[in-house]
């Protein structure tokens, strides 16, 4: 009979188990938020109005903490 080695382990054992999935989840999720932050910093450069584009950055992310802090929830369909 064949057990599924999550199902019959303890938390240690599922911690080892699980770790290299979330050390290269994890890396890939910080990779392709380097490869976006570093586009983005080369598009500022390239335009002819950076302020205006870290300004608009920082008035998004203004706007989402503000909503998140209030707890603004989006509608569900």
């Amino acid at each position: 009979m064949v057990v599924n080695p999550l199902a019959d382990a303890s938390t240690w054992e599922r911690v080892v188990i699980l770790a290299p999935a979330l050390v290269l989840g994890g890396g890939l999720v910080l990779g392709v938020m380097i490869l976006l932050g570093r586009a983005f910093v080369a598009t500022v450069r390239e335009s002819g109005h950076p302020r205006v584009l870290w300004g608009c950055f920082a008035v998004i992310v203004g706007l989402v903490l503000l909503l998140t802090y209030l707890g603004v929830e989006l509608p569900r369909e």
